[in-house]
């Protein structure tokens, strides 16, 4: 293997998260996307796993983890990510179905926890998957209560923003809510996430599939993540937040703080 760094298992690190990031990977694709020995493939693949830059994915395949998935200018809350799995799996063994933790990253979500189901794959949205901010309760959720100021909004506008503005972290005041490109909810929908401290959706990323979500809050009282519930709308209903809000929204204020 050719060194790029002159640090020979650093290059060979750096060719397992190419490997993961390429698409998920068994151990054999690891060695075959690699060249490395299986044995070095795996133990390094484990050791990037303990640090959270490889993951795995239902089928126990190699994915990217939440800090290749989640990477960029905002750091990830990694106090939160670590008090997330307990709350994930009481609400999912409360309710049955998988639940997930979302941060926002520009365009998308990305999913940097879960707690999934023992079967029902079809409804598992695998650690590191990137969602786009235009279909599902999480994205609305995210969006409902988006600490950044929305795209296209004047910053130079202050108070003067006009009734659709909104009151943002520490009193700042936030842009009308702009929805993302092909959005499949209405801005209003938005404003009654806000009122009501949850979202759900019926088939909106997925035919079949339905979500409820809720915010989750930091010390200061910023929304930094999205604590979301799935599953298939036979179970969920045609009005999962109904059904789920109450429990999800609990869930995601345990979290919070």
């Amino acid at each position: 293997m050719k060194q790029l760094s002159g640090v020979g298992v650093l290059d060979k690190a750096a060719l397992v998260l190419n490997a993961v990031e390429a698409s998920p990977a068994s151990l054999g694709d690891l060695v075959t996307r690699t060249g490395l020995t299986r044995a070095t493939a795996h133990r390094l693949a484990v050791a990037l796993e303990v640090h959270r830059l490889v993951g795995r994915d239902p089928s126990g395949r190699f994915v990217p983890g939440p800090r290749l998935a989640a990477g960029g200018a905002a750091p990830l809350p990694w106090a939160l990510l670590a008090a997330a799995a307990p709350v994930l799996a009481q609400l999912r063994d409360a309710t049955g179905e998988s639940t997930q933790l979302y941060v926002r990253r520009g365009d998308v979500r990305v999913c940097v926890a879960a707690a999934e189901r023992a079967s029902g794959l079809r409804d598992t949205v695998p650690v590191g998957t990137m969602l786009p901010m235009a279909a599902g309760s999480g994205a609305q959720v995210l969006l409902a209560f988006g600490a950044d100021p929305f795209p296209g909004w004047d910053a130079s506008a202050g108070s003067a923003a006009g009734p659709a503005a909104r009151v943002g972290p520490a009193g700042s005041i936030a842009g009308p809510a702009e929805l993302p490109a092909g959005a499949v909810f209405e801005a209003s929908a938005l404003e009654q996430v806000r009122q009501r401290g949850w979202a759900d959706s019926v088939g909106e990323r997925e035919a079949g599939l339905a979500s409820v979500s809720a915010p989750v809050r930091d010390a200061t009282g910023r929304v930094v993540a999205a604590l979301s519930l799935s599953g298939p709308v036979e179970r969920l209903t045609r009005s999962p937040g109904q059904r789920h809000g109450a429990a999800v929204a609990a869930a995601a204020e345990r979290l919070s703080g």
